[in-house]
């Protein structure tokens, strides 16, 4: 905190969920509903959300609309108490890799390349996404971060290229703004 000329810093582990139109009118992607917003105002409303801050938000998610058939009808999910069991299973993968307190999300960017080691078919694929998308390497790095965490779930040793795409696949923010 910084006022009057005096700067305090206090420690702070949280997390930011934040929501976002993918337009002014909101309707930009939607399937039953037209935008009316152009090109060049759907740029400007995105451009409100530096790069820099992007960067540090780990995922990217679209959220479509659920059409109707699929909010009637009730879809067979996974069962909470299995989900439960595959999170705790990857937590305790993390704590062993990182100590206690250590998660996947706060593995400091020296241990990625020991603890992240991608399959031979997946180091491409992160490289053209980095390039096409004109990644920084701080995304570089959550996108890392946020595949060991996939594959943990999956109870993988490496990350393989499913893991790594479903990564990629939550920089939605990152895909809009990479097209050239």
């Amino acid at each position: 905190i910084s006022r009057a000329g005096r700067a305090i810093t206090y420690p702070a582990n949280f997390m930011l969920l934040a929501s976002l139109n993918p337009c002014p009118c909101g309707y930009h992607g939607d399937r039953l509903r037209g935008c009316s917003c152009s090109p060049i105002a759907i740029a400007r409303y995105l451009s409100k959300i530096s790069g820099p801050l992007l960067d540090r938000i780990d995922m990217h998610v679209d959220v479509p609309r659920m059409p109707y058939e699929d909010m009637s009808t009730r879809a067979k999910a996974e069962q909470s108490f299995r989900v439960r069991s595959r999170v705790e299973a990857a937590r305790t993968l993390q704590r062993v890799r990182l100590g206690p307190t250590g998660t996947n999300a706060a593995m400091p960017a020296k241990s990625l390349r020991e603890h992240c080691a991608l399959d031979d078919r997946a180091r491409p694929l992160l490289a053209a996404a980095v390039m096409k998308l004109h990644l920084s390497a701080r995304a570089h790095d959550r996108i890392l971060r946020v595949a060991r965490t996939i594959a943990d779930l999956a109870g993988a040793r490496t990350i393989e290229t499913a893991h790594l795409a479903e990564a990629i696949g939550y920089r939605s923010l990152d895909r809009s703004r990479g097209i050239d």
